[in-house]
């Protein structure tokens, strides 16, 4: 359930719970867990909730998975036949309360033209929304829903108004910007005299302070330069003696997905992320907002040009190739990001440190330490280079997965039990022509001739999944056996100059074709990643070994301060 759409028409978490679990008493059915997804769109199946739904499917003790409504499981068709198909091989059947199919082709094409609805239904409403939103815009009227720090939405919520309390804290990040202050440095100073951020947090994100510093809504236009940006009906309503910021719609086109990452207990969590493209400039409307007299035009114009000017140099004694940049995950799930100081009487301090402490500015549950750059950078450059250049310790493991695999295919004499399968599918052939010969000659019904081939049927499809699964294990030994002697011949080519005079550039680029994450333990740090590339005609530039290995070793080591204590090949 989207809070849009419980809001559009009506649906709630509670209301469906209540009309299941009465379906459920009716039928007798057994309730063996109840998972919502709250605040989600049905458009994606990347949900908490549906990943606990396949989880308890795949283990094999669910027999029907119910919803209210099909588009309640997934608004996209494909999904739900993927859904579908995958919980069927489990032996689970996925069914609605608005079902109308029986299972005959007539029945899941009813079924079928009931998603393809559900899918207008969200495209129609879409376009719906755009269209108003756009016709509002046009007509010089705000559309957005939150009014942006120093403003209010009015009582009709379709114009701004100014909010002198906030307004006068843009006055003042306008005026350290002016003076050359970064934005680290605005940051501290509203964190220090307690002024909470937009969405009243402590610690203002420094993303925020650059728009408000860049942004054309607190920017004052004289009467004539805002006419010539709106409609003329839009500015025959503006006074001619104010002036006036500018507000952009239709601007920039974002695309929202989801996006799963470690939550730091073992598990996975999934979170919005935005991408941002910006339209042609002819596609942009200009909706006129109040400007504050708080703010003269060449205070705004000089904060603007001041910090453009500063950023991105105010830094530049400390730029520095970051190995582990984008590769290193805190423990409580969030990745590290990195940073650089000068304290009084020494050099530059490089460090890595978790983005969750440094947004909320220590005031979370995280307990993990910043980590000096050096020492994290060399103990893992160590571990990866020892790894690449010791192909004995990968053929040890890639063994263990090879006689893991074999011994769970060699469930009695492979070739015989493979056999007997085969004989039990053609068998079933037989069988069914036999059928339709006594029902041609009258001695059987056509109901009695439909029970005996649906029940071979039946039959013959466990022998030819039996014997297909036969088959993929034999044939999975076979590859990993060819996959360990690709992967050993690969290793053995590579050059150890080469991996010894890799820049930190091209260490960052090993350890992300590697797959590497790496997180900080009491101990030292935990390592996973996948072998999956080689030193290239022994140059000092890597490739991915697609060539010549079709699947990737997964590996997880825990590395102490001094040596690695533990190296592990956990699958293939």
């Amino acid at each position: 359930m989207s809070t849009d759409e419980q809001a559009r028409s009506g649906y709630s978490l509670a209301q469906q719970l209540e009309a299941l679990r009465a379906y459920a008493a009716r039928e007798g059915y057994e309730v063996l867990e109840e998972v919502q997804d709250a605040g989600q769109s049905g458009a994606s199946l990347e949900r908490s909730g549906m990943d606990r739904v396949r989880d308890l499917v795949a283990n094999g003790d669910v027999s029907v998975m119910l919803a209210q409504d099909r588009d309640r499981i997934s608004r996209e068709p494909a999904y739900t036949y993927l859904l579908r198909r995958e919980f069927e091989e489990r032996g689970c059947e996925l069914r609605s309360l608005n079902d109308r199919g029986d299972g005959s082709p007539e029945g899941d094409l009813t079924d079928g033209i009931l998603d393809q609805l559900a899918k207008y239904e969200r495209a129609k409403i879409a376009e719906r929304s755009r269209r108003g939103k756009l016709r509002k815009a046009r007509e010089g009227r705000t559309v957005a829903p939150i009014a942006k720090y120093g403003y209010r939405l009015n009582d009709n919520r379709d114009a701004l108004v100014v909010h002198d309390p906030e307004m006068a804290v843009v006055e003042k990040i306008f005026h350290m910007a002016a003076e050359g202050c970064g934005v680290n440095k605005i940051q501290t100073a509203l964190f220090r005299e307690g002024i909470p951020s937009p969405r009243g947090r402590g610690v203002w994100d420094r993303r925020v302070l650059r728009k408000i510093v860049s942004s054309d809504d607190y920017r004052p236009l004289t009467f004539e330069e805002i006419s010539q940006l709106v409609a003329p009906e839009v500015a025959a309503r503006l006074d001619e003696s104010k002036c006036y910021g500018v507000q952009w719609y239709n601007r920039n086109k974002a695309v929202t997905r989801s996006v799963s990452e470690p939550d730091g207990n073992g598990g996975r969590r999934y979170r919005k992320r935005k991408t941002l493209v910006t339209r042609p400039r002819e596609e942009w409307l200009a909706i006129p907002v109040p400007a504050s007299e708080r703010l003269p035009r060449d205070l705004v114009d000089l904060a603007c040009a001041t910090m453009d000017a500063t950023k991105g140099s105010e830094r530049k004694h400390l730029a520095r190739a970051w190995e582990l940049r984008g590769v290193m995950r805190c423990s409580c799930g969030s990745k590290l990001k990195t940073r650089s100081s000068r304290p009084e009487g020494r050099g530059p301090y490089h460090y890595y440190i978790c983005s969750r402490r440094v947004e909320l500015r220590g005031m979370c549950s995280c307990t993990q330490k910043a980590i000096r750059a050096l020492d994290a950078e060399e103990a893992i450059w160590g571990f990866v280079s020892r790894l690449l250049k010791d192909p004995e310790r990968i053929r040890l493991g890639m063994e263990r997965l090879i006689d893991e695999e074999r011994s769970a295919a060699n469930r009695g004499d492979p070739q015989s039990t493979a056999k007997a399968w085969a004989d039990k599918a053609a068998e079933c052939v037989r069988l069914r022509a036999a059928y339709q010969d006594q029902q041609a000659a009258g001695l059987m019904t056509l109901e009695e001739l439909g029970k005996k081939l649906s029940e071979l049927d039946e039959i013959r499809r466990q022998a030819e999944k039996e014997h297909s699964a036969l088959q993929d294990y034999q044939e999975r030994v076979e590859q990993l056996e060819e996959d360990r002697d690709s992967l050993l011949e690969a290793m053995s080519d590579t050059v150890p100059d080469a991996l010894d005079g890799l820049t930190g550039e091209e260490r960052n680029k090993v350890y992300r074709m590697l797959r590497l994450e790496v997180t900080p333990t009491p101990e030292g740090y935990s390592v996973t990643g996948a072998l999956r590339a080689r030193l290239h005609n022994g140059t000092d530039t890597l490739a991915s070994m697609h060539n010549c290995i079709n699947t990737e070793v997964r590996f997880r080591a825990l590395l102490t301060h001094d040596e690695t204590r533990q190296l592990e090949v956990v699958r293939a």
